[in-house]
């Protein structure tokens, strides 16, 4: 199909049509940045051919060399057939206004995070100033230690992960946002080893239960599970971020963590603690924030 297809296209829209058809007949799963067929056609074909991916409508006529054609249509098979996420496809993946480089060695950045940064976290922190040290826990591809670097200016960063695999990949992000004086990336497991305090924690640390680990779609399959999975509740690593940032934290110091949809199962494990639930584009029961004090206080 794929072969009689190369030789009877042209132009964006045979490509754009094609797409869509394999999408929809291969009934893939979306949430990798785009949520239809459609979507994840246009980004997918407009990243291959290295056209603006928010510019469709100037394109869909022109006339592609036959290599074009070729090297796209076998993008879609992948994706199709393979089930790879098209960010592992194109190696980019935007988030927010950032866009960061990816492979199969990180997560598909995706987090809520980037949205409670900067104005936010106002009523916590006042002003980006007042932070001078942040840490971002299981940094993956370095994309919030990024974002923080961004809205928290005079912030140096500790940008920590498990992975030495994942930790190159954000070097290359690092680099390519020329932060590597403020971000230090540091390869340990959660707080092991680190001797700093913080005005900011943040982290999106695995927190898929083993039951919906077993039950991922074939395209979640091509992420490293070590940052999918979390023990069988997927509140591993939770629990350990919450005994120990106390440790970490200055005096007004601030933890946001990301937890997905186990915030029924935190609050039930943690009764005495007052999550702060922080609004995003999804809901309010995804990222919680708490306070050093919130934490000392209910002595967990």
């Amino acid at each position: 199909m794929y072969q009689l297809a190369a030789s009877h296209f042209s132009t964006v829209r045979d490509l754009l049509r094609f797409a869509v058809s394999r999408f929809n007949d291969a009934g893939l799963t979306y949430g990798h940045g785009t949520h239809n067929a459609h979507d994840e056609a246009v980004y997918l074909i407009l990243s291959a051919l290295q056209l603006p991916i928010d510019t469709l409508d100037p394109y869909l006529d022109a006339k592609l060399l036959p290599e074009e054609v070729e090297r796209t249509l076998e993008l879609i098979r992948r994706r199709a057939e393979d089930k790879v996420p098209v960010a592992y496809l194109t190696n980019e993946a935007w988030q927010g206004e950032f866009n960061f480089y990816v492979d199969e060695r990180v997560l598909v950045p995706r987090s809520f995070i980037y949205e409670l940064l900067g104005e936010p976290l106002e009523p916590w922190i006042e002003h980006p100033e007042l932070v001078h040290r942040a840490l971002d826990l299981c940094t993956g591809s370095g994309c919030l230690a990024i974002q923080l670097a961004h809205h928290y200016p005079d912030a140096e960063i500790d940008a920590v992960d498990i992975s030495l695999d994942a930790l190159e990949v954000a070097a290359i992000n690092v680099e390519h946002y020329g932060l590597e004086d403020r971000i230090n990336l540091i390869h340990t497991d959660m707080f092991e080893g680190l001797e700093d305090k913080y005005d900011l924690i943040i982290s999106n640390p695995p927190y898929v239960d083993a039951e919906s680990v077993d039950a991922l779609p074939e395209e979640y399959l091509h992420e490293p599970e070590i940052a999918l999975g979390s023990g069988e509740d997927g509140l591993d690593a939770t629990r350990e971020i919450l005994r120990r940032a106390p440790d970490f934290l200055n005096e007004r110091g601030v933890l946001m963590v990301e937890i997905g949809h186990n915030r029924d199962m935190l609050e039930e494990c943690f009764p005495t603690l007052p999550f702060m639930w922080m609004e995003t584009q999804s809901g309010d029961g995804f990222v919680f924030l708490l306070t050093r004090e919130d934490l000392v206080s209910a002595k967990i």
